[in-house]
């Protein structure tokens, strides 16, 4: 391995030092290992750390084919505490000041997309809505205008052929002798009466019916 070989190597471990710090930091904001379940924790740290060492040796191996030398510890650990003493605190000021910058972006799509897509098509929906319901009462109230002047068409015709009728059947009755009028009134007063009983025992046994029950209780 060649001098510029070994301080390019150098270089890029001091560098990955410091970015694994960076990354670090990154990933713990956006644990919150409080709020997080231990066994979602474990999984999520085994993952950085493969991803760190894959991105490390990746780097290791452009630049010096992947051959390990003990001074490649020692440039991590100078990178990583060189970010530590220097870098960390502005960096953490720098990636609070991008979330929020995030946040308000994404907040400003969310508003962007109700006022535009959201809102429009709400109001069409309450439009179409309001339009339906009143068609559907107008055609109500037409339906139901229209049933009542059928009804009343069709009264005035049953009125129209009874009349001549009931006034046929009451001058035939007029005509007829008395004593045959009488013994008519006779017989349908009878069984107007013999009806009336009837209907009388029928609701008496249907009351008896009703009263079972509640004495049962």
């Amino acid at each position: 391995m060649t001098l510029t070989t070994q301080f390019y190597t150098m270089l890029s471990m001091i560098g990955m030092g410091a970015l694994f710090g960076a990354a670090l930091d990154t990933y713990s904001r956006f644990l919150n290992r409080s709020e997080r379940k231990r066994w979602l924790v474990f999984i999520n740290d085994i993952l950085f750390w493969i991803l760190q060492a894959l991105s490390i040796f990746y780097i290791l191996f452009v630049v010096n084919f992947g051959e390990i030398r003990f001074y490649i510890f020692l440039a991590l650990l100078c990178g990583f505490a060189g970010y530590q003493a220097l870098i960390k605190q502005y960096y953490l000021r720098f990636l609070e000041r991008v979330i929020l910058f995030f946040i308000a972006l994404y907040n400003f799509g969310v508003k962007m997309i109700k006022k535009m897509i959201y809102s429009p098509i709400k109001w069409l929906i309450v439009l179409l809505i309001t339009i339906v319901l009143s068609v559907g009462k107008g055609l109500l109230s037409v339906i139901l205008f229209l049933l009542k002047v059928i009804l009343r068409v069709v009264q005035w015709a049953i009125k129209l052929i009874i009349t001549p009728i009931w006034w046929i059947l009451k001058g035939i009755w007029n005509l007829l002798p008395k004593n045959i009028t009488k013994r008519v009134e006779k017989l349908y007063n009878k069984v107007a009466g013999i009806l009336k009983v009837y209907i009388k025992k029928v609701y008496r046994v249907a009351e008896t019916f009703k009263k079972k029950p509640k004495d049962n209780e």
